[in-house]
């Protein structure tokens, strides 16, 4: 088990995040419970920020998917970075919490003509054109308007990232961008700079996420200059900026083991320099998409346990007031935690249980093998590392309502998302006259 940022275990033997006694927390706010680490946010962020912008002179871009609210949206226009947004609805959140709309990079495989119409209305930056009939549907909302649009070309650079399945998106055969190797991404780049409302700014890959081989980053990096050089050579075209994408890995459990910010930096900074150098064109600017990496260490969620079942010769059961409803990732794709029991945080481990939801699905499991102390009912546990994409995937499967999140600093526990009620569950509900 590892604790991260400003957590610790105070002289009540109780953890503690932010300054704020984690019991004390549930018994104000109730539970289940997101916790957000001001502090470790904000210190991942400038990381990134010092790495790649003050020594590289590039672009740090908070990827939004990971988490994205109205808090979060001040901190990080507060640490001097862009959005990297997918949807109308991030990008009204964005607008809604005052972000400037220029630091922001509008991507999305499938963008619907009313969020392409809202995006150029708010004035996004950048963006991150992913398909040809895309181009076609943006460039001629962009006529309508009268002014030129920045976009980068999403391309796919035929890299396998050792990551799981899901979150893999390099490899030629992907949903999303224009694959290299088939010609089509060269195919893209010429239609764009056909195009009269786009201005084609340069390209941008995303080769998967939770990756700790820092190879297959300088890979992706030296696979996009050979293509920069190609553009290039058949265009006359030279790209102003190179985007890479995010997908750096986080500690989550036993065995896992990611490299620094810093290093990955080290890595992409000088490689970029390197490729353009080989290829005799100009060092492109370098803009990086980090979200997990930032917003993921950050986040705890706290559960109040319940029923423990034990089943003689095969495992003990522990059961949270939460799940699969507030994180789905391990029904979705096996993803493992770590946990403490927060009132007694202090105690050692002494048995393996396994930690399962409240939801009517046998794949409701939170952690198949947890080390603990004796867990007790009213036990209050804390799972790590759930910032990034478990608010942002909850759902309200068994019509449970969503957690409320806090923000906690110094001593200080904010209220950033409401807890939602049953009645917010009928916000959308209508009875048809023939019903009524």
């Amino acid at each position: 088990m590892r604790f991260h940022g400003t957590m610790r275990v105070n002289e009540r033997g109780h953890l503690e995040i932010g300054g704020c006694d984690t019991v004390e927390l549930a018994r104000e706010f109730g539970t289940p419970l997101y916790v957000l680490d001001e502090e470790l946010f904000r210190h991942n962020c400038r990381e990134y920020y010092r790495h790649f912008v003050g020594r590289y002179g590039g672009k740090v871009l908070y990827a939004g998917k990971a988490l994205l609210t109205l808090a979060v949206c001040r901190m990080v226009h507060e640490e001097g970075l862009g959005l990297d947004l997918v949807s109308g609805g991030e990008i009204y959140t964005a607008r809604e919490a005052g972000f400037p709309m220029d630091r922001v990079y509008f991507h999305g495989n499938n963008k619907s003509p009313a969020e392409i119409d809202l995006a150029l209305k708010v004035g996004v930056g950048r963006f991150v054109v992913d398909n040809l009939y895309e181009l076609e549907t943006l460039n001629a909302v962009a006529l309508e308007y009268g002014r030129p649009v920045d976009v980068l070309l999403r391309v796919t650079p035929g890299i396998e990232a050792h990551t799981h399945d899901y979150v893999k998106t390099g490899q030629n055969d992907s949903k999303f961008g224009l694959a290299v190797d088939t010609g089509q991404a060269l195919a893209g780049v010429r239609r764009c700079l056909r195009a009269r409302a786009l201005r084609f700014r340069g390209l941008h890959c995303h080769i998967g996420s939770q990756i700790f081989e820092l190879e297959a980053f300088a890979h992706a990096a030296a696979v996009m200059m050979d293509f920069a050089r190609v553009v290039y050579e058949e265009t006359g075209t030279v790209i102003e900026e190179l985007n890479l994408g995010g997908g750096l890995g986080i500690y989550y459990a036993e065995p896992d083991d990611p490299p620094e910010i810093g290093d990955l930096a080290e890595v992409l900074g000088p490689r970029v320099r390197e490729e353009a150098a080989r290829h005799g064109l100009p060092v492109p600017r370098l803009v990086v998409e980090p979200g997990r990496s930032i917003v993921g260490p950050a986040g705890t969620t706290l559960y109040t346990v319940g029923a423990v079942k034990d089943i003689p010769g095969v495992r003990r059961y522990v059961a949270v007031d939460g799940g699969m409803g507030d994180n789905p990732r391990p029904a979705l794709y096996g993803a493992r935690y770590e946990a403490c029991l927060a009132n007694r945080a202090g105690e050692t481990p002494v048995e393996t249980v396994t930690v399962a939801g409240k939801y009517c699905e046998s794949g409701d499991v939170l952690i198949r093998d947890a080390r603990l102390p004796r867990v007790e009912s009213g036990d209050l546990l804390a799972v790590f590392c759930t910032g990034a994409y478990n608010y942002t995937m909850s759902m309200n499967y068994n019509r449970v309502p969503r957690p409320a999140m806090v923000l906690v600093r110094d001593g200080r526990a904010e209220l950033i998302v409401r807890r939602e009620t049953y009645a917010d569950l009928l916000r959308c509900d209508l009875l048809p006259e023939s019903l009524r």
